[in-house]
């Protein structure tokens, strides 16, 4: 039984997922909270496997969330479900260790299998987003990993220990 918390300020999105996830016989919704503050004060009653996190929440948003969550349960699973593919939000949210970032445009379906990847370790990205964080990463310079020491500094050691 995989245990599911839902985190969006909408009522409907959030009734919405529950029935919908409710359904399968793998799923068991815990609570569905409004905001990150909410988020926090749920988990002190039951600790869920996955939390679909919204970004945009009043009070304390979901990369904020994200961040906390993680640092007070780290096994928490985090799935990012949002409206949003702004990049620094998808960034922040993956930085403090969400395991899935989705737009509210994903079908039911790939919703349950994106719970379930992340659920079994794994993790989820929508695929523009993918594409996003790909061309971010290959555009982080090359670090140069010669390191350099001042000569006077090492002019007592053999060769062997240099």
């Amino acid at each position: 039984m995989i245990n599911v918390m839902i985190a969006d300020d909408q009522e409907l999105i959030r009734e919405s997922l529950s029935i919908v996830l409710s359904a399968h016989d793998d799923i068991n919704v815990l609570a569905s909270v409004e905001d990150g503050f909410s988020v926090l004060s749920a988990l002190e009653k039951a600790v869920p496997d996955v939390i679909l996190m919204d970004i945009r929440m009043p009070r304390m948003d979901g990369v904020v969330c994200t961040k906390e969550v993680k640092q007070r349960y780290p096994k928490v699973k985090i799935i990012i479900l949002t409206t949003f593919d702004d990049d620094e939000f998808i960034f922040s949210a993956l930085k403090y260790g969400a395991s899935g970032y989705l737009l509210k445009g994903v079908s039911m379906d790939e919703l349950y299998h994106a719970i379930q990847t992340v659920y079994n370790g794994g993790a989820m990205i929508n695929p523009d987003i993918a594409t996003k964080v790909f061309k971010a990463f290959s555009q982080i310079p090359q670090q140069e990993t010669t390191i350099t020491v001042d000569e006077t500094e090492i002019s007592h050691l053999s060769k062997a220990e240099w």
